[in-house]
């Protein structure tokens, strides 16, 4: 599928070979590819802020954290603030527990506030800190990398 439209009921699907009108319910759903790779072990910025809030939390004694929580304390942070989004928070979260650097569970009933649905609690797991320490170790490698002007590498 190339593009796509919608007007009111009907929505316009375009391929490279034809163009055709069909009910909007029936309208094929646009799948992005996969995400560009990047090096093994190597974090995104985000990542790397979310896992050192949670290795932080643990050393103080409150290892659990849920993502508003996680938003609030990295939007203070003036150089994470535009990447706080709640869209891309909660991909970041579910990326790292994917990774098995964070883990996760629900608030029971007892724990939530009265009239507040439960929340998600999260909590960097023992392989956060060498996770993010192989992380700088490989973004200080490729600080390393110096190439001459004029020169193709």
């Amino acid at each position: 599928m190339v593009g796509r439209w919608s007007a009111g009921d009907s929505t316009q699907v375009t391929s490279r070979r034809r163009s055709t009108t069909v009910p909007a319910s029936e309208a094929p759903v646009r799948i992005l590819g996969p995400m560009p790779r990047r090096r093994e072990g190597l974090l995104l910025p985000l990542e790397e802020a979310i896992l050192e809030l949670g290795i932080r939390r643990l050393r103080d004694g409150d290892p659990e954290f849920h993502g508003f929580a996680a938003a609030s304390e990295l939007s203070s942070d003036g150089e994470h603030r535009r990447l706080t989004g709640h869209g891309t928070l909660y991909k970041v979260l579910e990326r790292l527990e994917t990774a098995g650097l964070l883990e996760s569970r629900w608030e029971t009933d007892a724990e939530a506030a009265q009239g507040r649905p439960r929340r998600r609690l999260y909590q960097v797991t023992d392989g956060a800190a060498p996770a993010l320490h192989r992380s700088r170790v490989l973004q200080t490698e490729k600080m390393r990398i110096v190439r001459t002007p004029g020169v193709a590498t």
